[in-house]
């Protein structure tokens, strides 16, 4: 019995853990996002929000906004208090589903093509995958270094 209350406390907190590793997740691709936009706006890479964007600015865009969710992906899966790979690819679902509606939202208003709001949707499982994995290996890496640690112990 004791360990079925045990187990029962412990629920809430994985929950409330897992929702924290999707948040820090999401709040380290906005910041890194919005951030570098902001610096490359300042620099005069990218234009300013009110004039529109060629392809090449779109397409670095796209890039750097896919390595911050691997980036991000990484966070949530290193955050998460189990099941890194669940927690990441959930997180990219999520923000696949906000790329998606970004995408209808902004779809017929003329703010540039098509193909960057398209493109952000498609990668976001991949990317997501990409920094889940980035974390399982790492566990798996820690976990045979301690695994030959102990061998070494018992000679």
């Amino acid at each position: 019995m004791i360990s079925g209350v045990a187990e029962e406390t412990a629920r809430p907190r994985k929950t409330l853990q897992s929702v924290g590793a999707l948040f820090a997740g999401f709040v380290a691709n906005v910041a890194l996002s919005l951030g570098t936009d902001v610096g490359l706006r300042a620099i005069g890479i990218l234009p300013a929000l009110a004039d529109p964007a060629t392809d090449l600015q779109l397409l670095l865009a796209a890039a750097y906004r896919t390595v911050y969710g691997v980036v991000s992906s990484y966070v949530v899966a290193r955050l998460a208090p189990n099941r890194p790979m669940e927690h990441a690819l959930l997180g990219g679902a999520i923000g696949m589903v906000l790329g998606i509606i970004g995408a209808g939202v902004t779809w017929n208003r003329g703010l540039g093509p098509h193909w960057y709001s398209v493109a952000l949707v498609v990668t976001a499982l991949p990317s997501a995958w990409a920094g889940g994995k980035l974390r399982v290996l790492q566990i798996r890496k820690r976990t045979e270094q301690l695994m030959f640690a102990e061998q070494e112990d018992i000679r």
